[in-house]
């Protein structure tokens, strides 16, 4: 057995096999766990704070799993396999409710610890052989010029839809995600080889280094909150407040401007990439840097969306 898992062969692990305390006795959840400490002690070296969110909720839902199907606390890494990958799967859809793509999230954080196993020869086979973790591609619809226009336009009479809409349209103009224009301090905003601002910070999410001019319409807002006493305070340069807040004020902000769309700071970084940057003639490789993205790739999926610059290109040609 042991010659034929290419482990060593040794009177102590001969002993351990016989005694049932070989290395197969290590479980599921413990090698997770183990993985997530390591990971929690590399947050802000390696890893994202949201990074290590998501292993431990992955953590949590194959708990979770393992408790509704075998009725078990833990399982053994040599349960891994075929039918549990599959399983585990279709239990993320049904009983958990998640959608596709966050199915394939956590099927992929199990995944990495399934080759933990793998190379350290605590399992023979990859047990996720044969299971596709393809994501679906999700198209999000940018703000139209109209509805752009109509949102900077619009007068409220209370300040913290009138700052949260501020906040938002400056995302729009900067293509920044909530995270980063939240941690965007005034020391980020710096003087470029052109004499103009530029905004040079690290998105969080991906640890990429991005650099953006400040258009007009950025730096008005930005200006608009110097004297702003939490900007002051917290050294940043917009106050902005909790992700739920701010979502829940964009919905009514939306309903009062005649806006049909699911305002999202994402959908924001939308508009800067389509409508701002791609749709006015700004080269993809330029607008992909600008938005902080690994791979051209990423930022191919803002291009394909863009029906008003097929328009245009079509009766040019």
């Amino acid at each position: 057995m042991l010659i034929e898992d290419d482990r060593e062969l040794s009177a102590e692990a001969l002993k351990n096999i016989l005694l049932g305390k070989s290395s197969e006795t290590r479980t599921i959840l413990e090698v997770f766990q183990y993985h997530n400490e390591q990971m929690a002690a590399l947050v802000g070296k390696e890893f994202a704070p949201l990074t290590l969110s998501r292993y431990k909720t992955a953590l949590e839902h194959t708990r979770s799993f393992i408790q509704w199907k075998y009725k078990m606390d833990d399982r053994q890494i040599r349960d891994l396999d075929f039918e549990f990958i599959s399983e585990f799967s279709f239990w993320l859809r049904s009983a958990r409710g998640c959608n596709h793509n966050s199915a394939i999230k956590y099927m992929s954080n199990l995944k990495k610890i399934v080759l933990i196993c793998v190379n350290n020869k605590w399992l023979k086979n990859d047990p996720f052989q044969g299971f596709k973790l393809t994501k679906k591609e999700v198209v999000k619809n940018p703000l139209s010029r109209a509805e752009l226009k109509r949102l900077t336009e619009k007068e409220f009479e209370m300040d913290r839809l009138s700052n949260v809409r501020d906040i938002f349209l400056f995302c729009c103009y900067t293509g920044l995600a909530y995270v980063d224009v939240k941690q965007l301090k005034r020391s980020d905003i710096v003087t470029g080889m052109d004499g103009d601002l530029w905004i040079d910070t690290t998105r969080q999410k991906t640890d990429v280094a991005t650099r953006i001019p400040l258009l007009p319409t950025a730096l008005e807002i930005m200006q608009k909150y110097e004297e702003d006493p939490l900007c002051c305070n917290r050294g940043v340069v917009l106050p902005v407040l909790s992700n739920q807040k701010m979502n829940a004020y964009l919905k009514e902000i939306a309903s009062l401007c005649g806006i049909s769309k699911t305002l999202t700071f994402h959908i924001a970084r939308h508009t800067f990439a389509t409508m701002v940057t791609l749709s006015n003639k700004v080269p993809i490789e330029k607008v992909s840097k600008m938005l902080g993205h690994r791979s051209l790739k990423q930022t191919m999926i803002y291009a394909k969306i863009l029906d008003v610059k097929i328009s245009e290109d079509m009766r040019a040609l």
